[in-house]
């Protein structure tokens, strides 16, 4: 059972950044693949980054490719999620996830086995 755990969200204004964190329990975070993903008031959970279990591999949502760079320190049980240049629509409840299969580049949601609670990322305009 892994237990994931976002901070970092905020309000911020347009143009700006903010960095998130999802720590993980466990003693074997390098075994899993890693996400990012966003729900928006009255929208579908989507997708927004992936890595893979030792961060060699990236994959990013055509909305933030160039703003947004997920990485991740194994020996910190912790993925992150730098997000520049922000707009308004990007506003959401951010998720982190897992994926018990390390080969899985967590790109969809139906694939995470662990998410996180969520954190709140607001952007004024």
């Amino acid at each position: 059972q892994v237990q994931l755990v976002e901070s970092g969200g905020g309000l911020v204004q347009a143009g700006g950044s903010l960095r998130l964190s999802c720590v993980a329990s466990g003693r074997t975070f390098s075994n899993y693949g890693m996400g990012w993903f966003r729900q928006a008031p009255g929208k579908e959970r989507e997708f927004v980054a992936a890595i893979s279990r030792y961060g060699s591999t990236t994959y990013y949502a055509e909305p933030v490719k160039g703003r947004f760079t997920i990485s991740r320190d194994n020996a910190k049980n912790t993925v992150y999620l730098q997000m520049s240049s922000l707009k308004f629509e990007d506003t959401a409840v951010y998720f982190c996830a897992a994926s018990r299969d390390g080969s899985v580049y967590l790109r969809n949601k139906n694939d995470a086995d662990y998410w996180g609670q969520g954190t709140q990322v607001t952007v004024s305009s």
